[in-house]
């Protein structure tokens, strides 16, 4: 496993974290709760050393997964959950998380999106009093804008920000990014597998139930999965396949190795729901990828 420093702090992270968004229901189908245990016990194990959850995954469901599975195991790793932006709430989302989770302190809490009615300096002094209380260690945010994160460290010293980041969506590179490398947050990216489009896996015929978010088409403002888009996508993946496969790499392995192949980011969130998922996810580290293979792929997923 290769690991990096988070922003300017001192967690130090495996560059591939175990993202518990498919183990929160009504997120990604159904699934096992303890083949999910079993996964993040095997993700331990091959060197994944950062857990990333949220109170809004699955309701809380998703946290009270995670804690039962780092039972013994909590000190092993960086752990990392998000909450409201609304200072009256995020105690009480704290608070919620820290007993679901079964620990007094968290080493990384995040604003899960930002919320244009609340001002970010609340949010920040809110962020403050929790660190000095010693129920988090570090601080950061998710989904904010590069204006946001300037206004946030006007405030509070954010170690991170969390951002979507896959072969299909590079709107992070435009400001995010540089803004990021400016000031000395960590990146963490979430989606590196296109929410299962860079898995290889699907097909014409692959359709969504109702506990899949992927059912509505639109992901993150973007038509991942809205039928014309799809198969359009789809085509691109076939290409990206044989890619890897020159390579002797799968296909998801491809998706993460690119991700990580970009310094900015520090880590990227591998959502798995079975073991020999984050088996063959730890195995992307294997795939040291050039500029020029990452500019080919690009140019491969955006059509060209």
């Amino acid at each position: 496993m290769e690991y990096r420093k988070l922003g300017q702090s001192d967690l130090v992270t495996s560059v591939i974290g175990f993202g518990g968004f498919p183990i929160g229901r009504g997120q990604y189908g159904p699934f096992d709760d303890d083949e999910a245990i079993r996964s993040i016990h095997r993700a331990i194990d091959l060197g994944v050393t950062l857990v990333d959850t949220a109170a809004r995954y699955g309701f809380g469901e998703g946290e009270k997964l995670v804690g039962r599975a780092l039972k013994g195991r909590r000190h092993d790793v960086v752990l990392v959950s998000k909450g409201s932006t609304a200072p009256d709430k995020m105690a009480a989302d704290l608070e919620g998380s820290l007993e679901r989770l079964q620990t007094d302190y968290l080493d990384l809490y995040l604003i899960h999106w930002p919320d244009a009615s609340v001002p970010i300096a609340d949010s920040m002094e809110a962020m403050a009093k929790f660190q000095q209380q010693g129920k988090i260690r570090y601080g950061g945010v998710s989904n904010f804008s590069a204006a946001q994160l300037g206004e946030c460290l006007e405030t509070f010293p954010l170690v991170t920000e969390q951002i979507g980041y896959h072969l299909f969506d590079r709107r992070p590179e435009e400001e995010i990014f540089p803004f990021c490398q400016e000031r000395g947050l960590g990146l963490m990216a979430y989606g590196p597998m296109a929410h299962g489009l860079l898995t290889g896996t699907m097909t014409p015929e692959t359709t969504f139930g109702e506990d899949d978010f992927r059912s509505r088409g639109t992901v993150f403002e973007l038509p991942l999965f809205e039928r014309e888009h799809f198969l359009s996508y789809l085509q691109r993946v076939d290409r990206l396949k044989e890619a890897a496969r020159d390579r002797g790499f799968t296909m998801a392995q491809l998706a993460l190795a690119w991700v990580i192949a970009n310094p900015i980011v520090t880590v990227t969130l591998a959502g798995t729901k079975r073991p020999e998922e984050i088996e063959e996810n730890v195995r992307a580290i294997e795939w040291r990828m050039t500029e020029s293979e990452r500019a080919e792929l690009a140019a491969i997923a955006a059509g060209a």
